[in-house]
């Protein structure tokens, strides 16, 4: 499964200045691990990871100059998220960033990796019994 795609890409775009201004944001995308411990409700991408032809690194966080880039050859080896953060469902729970290629390259019980919980929708984080900012 696809973890992220263009048209979630242009939502967060859409998203960002509002989520983050606001106090209760609204979940643009929820990744889990089908398998064991983790939850992680995206608000934001706060930085696009990319590298040129010669591995030079670029960080941007506009996704308009991350099209720009791309067109220019560049290639993104990362993307940024900002949200909550779930390990255990304890007092550990805490907004965060997390990796986008970190979620790719897990493999847990039985080679699954971190999966995008496609029935989600859109929703405040409030609504998931969530403590807002």
């Amino acid at each position: 499964m696809q973890l992220l795609n263009k048209q979630l890409e242009k939502r967060f775009d859409q998203m960002k200045l509002k989520n983050s201004k606001s106090k209760n944001p609204i979940v643009i995308a929820k990744f889990f691990n089908p398998t064991g411990a983790g939850t992680w409700w995206a608000t934001e991408i706060t930085e696009y990871r990319m590298k040129d032809k010669k591995g030079i690194a670029w960080y941007t966080k506009s996704y308009r100059t991350k099209e720009a880039r791309l067109k220019k050859g560049y290639i993104i080896y990362d993307v940024i998220f900002y949200g909550y953060v779930s390990i255990f469902g304890d007092h550990c729970d805490e907004w965060g960033i997390f990796s986008l290629k970190e979620f790719q390259d897990f493999k847990g019980f039985g080679g699954l990796g971190i999966e995008r919980d496609l029935y989600c929708g859109e929703k405040k984080i409030s609504e998931f019994n969530i403590k807002t900012l």
